[in-house]
């Protein structure tokens, strides 16, 4: 080899030492950068020359510059990460909502509706008592007030879950964004082909973005030469330079806003199988929403059932007038298709009359056939009229479809008995619930306002308490409605549910952080970062850099000797 030859070599070995010690130096400095990874030099030996008949190599040289990633780790970790995105969400819903019952307080639901019976309970004690009556009715207002409170704050639960839905979709499309002009700068740097050399510093930036992305949506990556593409369940929502956006698509269900995810261009909602926008989702719709779903259910049926018990009963003075709570949307229509919220059937009631001055009292029985035979079923007319045909009171509806029933006379006084059909609670009359779901649960107002009418009797107006024994005895009766369960157990059943699936979700979370931990230990083991590491390369780098140096000290030594001869 010439020294010509030789200086080249040393000089090829003092560039190849440089920048490695600059990469070294680069990891060193990026340490605790979030989302950077190694970058590791790959030298390969130089091209050989021909010296005579000996063939001598030049040295090395750097091949290039590359991130150890293993990108099937990185995929699993995208994906641990967006399990555990979803499911952290879902767990806090939970908690919320788990709050929200206060189970284990002394003001949770078990407690009001022990309060309410127990003061039931004391009208049974002291039927003459107004007092105790009145005790009765504010319980009953507590306890609805409890439960609109709780559906209240539901609904303001998943109005805040909805709020973020459409507040993640602007990270989302920021990071959509991100990706895709990365793509186009990384491959402009790195020739839009596999490089020896990956753009580094910008390979991060991406890697960082698809992390981010991955905890917000669901996401499958795949890379193509210097490009990355993603795509949510089979539609592509970056490929190479081009994104998709996404947009909020807002629905109104039961009067509450619903905001879905949809492609920009084609308005097709996208498939939600991770990221904290599914766990949103499915907070909002499968464990708030459901949980909505069986609030108004269990109230339905609680006041239903507890009416049906109730308008049996008379209290210490008879009504005057009464309007019934629920309108029908046709009043020729049969009552169990005429719309209202809970559905009669076929049986009878009696009608209580009685005359204040003789202390008299005619009973009269109304008919309710809804057997659908013969076209004859009773509709709200075939109601009206048979009540307006007894003597001393009068029946009409209202323009709305709702029953007006009425007193002809001061000294009239009327009251209601043995209801077979549940006619009477269907329609709101003689009722101690008004409301049909959680949202709008409250005591009669004619109630509220005149605690006599409290029905604690069964045998006449003010005559005794047997009604009120009936009532206390309600939370552990059978009910058909249930298949013979209680509405103590649908109500203990609702919040274990809750109770049990948050643990459920908890343990779900709880895994998928320490399965996500350890891929990120795996992660921090070949992409990471190590001080110790890097300090022995610098030094061997040095090392060899300084062995460079020294080399063509002595070639130019050897030069200047040759030039001298």
């Amino acid at each position: 080899m010439s020294l010509i030859g030789a200086l080249q070599l040393s000089s090829n070995a003092l560039q190849a030492n440089q920048i490695a010690l600059q990469v070294v130096s680069q990891n060193i400095s990026n340490a605790n950068t979030p989302g950077y990874s190694r970058a590791e030099v790959e030298f390969q030996a130089a091209p050989t020359q021909k010296f005579g008949g000996v063939l001598l190599g030049l040295g090395v040289q750097v091949g290039g510059v590359v991130q150890r990633i293993d990108t099937y780790l990185e995929e699993r970790l995208r994906n641990s990460s967006s399990d555990r995105a979803s499911s952290e969400t879902q767990e806090a819903s939970y908690q919320e909502l788990e709050s929200v019952l206060n189970v284990l307080s002394d003001n949770s639901l078990s407690s009001t509706f022990n309060k309410f019976f127990s003061a039931v309970n004391e009208v049974l004690n002291q039927p003459e008592s107004v007092s105790n009556r009145n005790l009765a009715i504010l319980q009953g207002r507590s306890l609805s007030q409890d439960i609109r409170n709780l559906a209240s704050r539901v609904t303001q639960l998943r109005n805040g879950l909805n709020d973020q839905v459409k507040g993640s979709l602007a990270d989302a499309n920021r990071l959509i964004e991100e990706v895709r002009r990365l793509n186009v700068r990384i491959t402009a740097l790195e020739g839009g082909s596999i490089s020896k050399s990956d753009a580094v510093g910008l390979r991060d930036q991406r890697n960082l973005a698809l992390t981010q992305l991955s905890e917000l949506i669901g996401i499958t990556v795949t890379e193509d030469a210097s490009n990355v593409n993603i795509n949510i369940g089979g539609e592509f929502l970056v490929f190479e330079g081009t994104a998709r956006t996404l947009i909020a698509s807002t629905t109104v269900e039961n009067g509450q806003q619903i905001t879905d995810v949809q492609f920009s261009d084609t308005k097709a909602s996208i498939t939600r199988s991770g990221g904290k926008l599914a766990g949103l989702v499915a907070s909002r719709d499968d464990i708030l929403g459901e949980f909505q779903k069986k609030l108004d259910n269990f109230t339905a049926t609680f006041a239903f059932e507890f009416n049906k018990l109730y308008s049996q009963g008379q209290g210490l003075k008879g009504f005057t007038s009464v309007t019934a709570e629920h309108a029908v949307n046709d009043n020729g229509a049969s009552l169990e298709s005429a719309g209202l919220p809970f559905t009669p059937v076929s049986g009878s009631f009696n009608v209580l009359v009685k005359n204040t001055q003789t202390g008299q009292t005619e009973t009269r029985a109304i008919t309710i056939d809804l057997n659908g035979l013969n076209n004859d079923d009773t509709s709200l007319i075939d109601l009206k009229d048979q009540l307006d045909a007894i003597d001393g009171i009068s029946a009409s509806i209202s323009a709305t479809g709702e029953l007006l029933i009425e007193s002809e006379s001061p000294a009239i006084e009327f009251a209601f008995a043995g209801d077979t059909s549940g006619v009477l609670a269907s329609l709101g009359i003689n009722t101690f619930f008004s409301g049909v779901d959680a949202a709008s649960l409250n005591v009669e107002v004619k109630l509220q306002s005149d605690p006599r009418l409290f029905a604690a009797s069964l045998g006449g107006i003010g005559a005794d308490a047997n009604n009120a024994a009936i009532l206390t005895t309600f939370l552990d009766r059978p009910l058909d409605a249930l298949d013979g369960d209680t509405i103590l157990n649908l109500r203990d059943r609702m919040v274990s549910e809750v109770t049990e699936s948050s643990s459920a979700i908890s343990a779900a979370a709880e895994g998928y952080r320490s399965y996500e931990a350890s891929l990120r230990g795996k992660q921090l083991a070949i992409s990471g970062v190590n001080i110790d590491e890097e300090a022995v390369k610098l030094m061997t780098f040095q090392r060899s850099f300084q062995a460079s140096a020294r080399f063509i000290s002595t070639i130019n030594e050897l030069l200047d000797t040759l030039v001298k001869l």
